[in-house]
């Protein structure tokens, strides 16, 4: 099953800063269906997510009765992403 979303990077300072799009509630309440048959885990889902036609593998990772999507510097600069602004794409899960 695929999710279109569309969110704004939020940034998350700890040792080192990373970036993350909150999944809008629609979309999270969509996923958490499927939470108990796809996660590996501390509620973590694997999912292959598309932005600007680049696909990449990532975990879903459940915070703020959301789940945020990382996005690793290789993934911004690929697909063109700042520090900040709106994201869209779409993802599936793995294992749902």
């Amino acid at each position: 099953m695929e999710f279109p979303f569309e969110g704004a990077i939020v940034e998350w300072r700890g040792p080192a800063p990373f970036y993350f799009v909150p999944l809008p509630a629609e979309v999270a309440l969509e996923i958490k269906t499927f939470e108990a048959q796809a996660s590996y885990g501390w509620g973590c889902i694997p999912a292959d997510v598309t932005i600007a036609g680049h696909t990449f593998y990532t975990a879903l990772i459940p915070r703020e009765g959301t789940y945020f999507l990382p996005l690793k510097v290789d993934v911004r600069k690929k697909t063109g992403l700042a520090t900040e602004g709106s994201v869209v794409g779409s993802l599936s899960l793995r294992g749902a």
